[in-house]
């Protein structure tokens, strides 16, 4: 009777295994049978109602019937797996002939290009580049830059204020600021960094932008350590051909001050479409440091004088690469920044 059960089971669950058709269907074969709550589990618990006399029989009849539907669950697991490897190679064959993808690999934005080079120019020349912080304090982007509470530049339509003391900076000339209360003379610096100002976004013009600021401090420092720092720099990222020529001009925080012009590489200086038929392209803004800013650094102005500058990175980028349009240096339109 017994004997008669576990062939039956044996033969059962043979037919399952034949018939499974996936791993799942063999693993639920498996506990079917020989799980702990499978059939042939139930029949070693019911070993204690055999004759004492038969148990070593019945259980040799059990372990023979396990030992069976074992080989078979292996036999047809290792079946399997060997038609689910053929399959996959079938389907995912590669024809080692057909031409590779190419991949695309990223390079350096304009931006970055015309700054690694300016930073190169400077520190050549002895200049260290120091970076500060972008959210900076009303104080250190307007007060100490001789720039009075009631001055047009701190009107809210052209600064982000945060609150009443704390603004995105508008210009990079705090990093200065914080340079001098920081180190002591002699000081040779240029400060990168995006700077922010609301702006409406045209051809030349975006809320956020980069500025390149410099500065010199030292004793004896005069304009023609100015004029000559500056016509060297630009020789160098326009040509040795490359002429100056300084505007006078206004800025709170350097006395005297001026705007600098370079002579256009396109046309030499004669005059064309680039540089709008008049030989000359705007290029910066500077001037000597004001007393009163070397002052409030901590700074004698008896004893050390110097000079400052600003250049707009972006205006950089778009003259050495002839871009009429500030705006495609942000769209991130490949098809353009593909040509850098």
């Amino acid at each position: 009777m017994m004997k008669e059960k576990l062939e039956e089971i044996r033969q059962k669950a043979v037919s399952e295994i034949e018939n499974a058709t996936d791993p799942e269907m063999l693993n639920s074969a498996r506990v079917t049978f020989l799980g702990k709550k499978g059939e042939l589990t139930a029949i070693l618990k019911s070993m204690k109602e055999v004759a004492p006399e038969d148990r070593p029989k019945v259980g040799q009849w059990v372990n023979d019937t396990r030992k069976a539907i074992e080989e078979k669950l292996g036999a047809a697991k290792e079946k399997m797996e060997l038609e689910q490897m053929k399959h996959r190679l079938a389907n995912e064959t590669i024809d080692v002939t057909l031409p590779a993808k190419k991949n695309k690999i990223g390079h350096r934005h304009p931006n970055t290009i015309a700054l690694e080079e300016v930073e190169k120019i400077f520190v050549g020349m002895g200049f260290e580049v120091v970076e500060g912080p972008e959210i900076e304090k009303d104080y250190y982007n307007f007060e100490a830059l001789n720039i009075p509470a009631n001055h047009p530049a701190k009107d809210e339509q052209d600064t982000f204020y945060i609150n009443k003391d704390i603004l995105l900076r508008t210009q990079t000339s705090p990093v200065q600021v914080r340079t001098m209360e920081a180190k002591k003379p002699p000081i040779r610096m240029i400060a990168p960094g995006r700077v922010f100002r609301a702006d409406e976004v045209d051809a030349t013009h975006s809320p956020s932008f980069h500025q390149i600021e410099g500065m010199v401090i030292d004793k004896g420092i005069t304009f023609s350590d100015l004029k000559g720092t500056l016509q060297m720099f630009v020789q160098k990222l326009f040509g040795k051909d490359t002429k100056v020529k300084f505007r006078p001009h206004h800025f709170p925080f350097t006395e005297p001050s001026a705007e600098m012009d370079v002579s256009c590489f396109k046309c030499g200086g004669k005059g064309c479409r680039f540089c709008k038929g008049e030989g000359w392209i705007e290029i910066l803004g500077c001037g000597m440091v004001h007393p009163k800013v070397l002052k409030m650094s901590g700074i004698d102005p008896e004893e050390y004088s110097g000079f400052a500058f600003g250049i707009g990175l972006e205006r950089i980028a778009l003259l050495k690469y002839e871009i009429d349009d500030m705006r495609l240096l942000y769209e991130n339109d490949d098809r353009f920044l593909s040509q850098f």
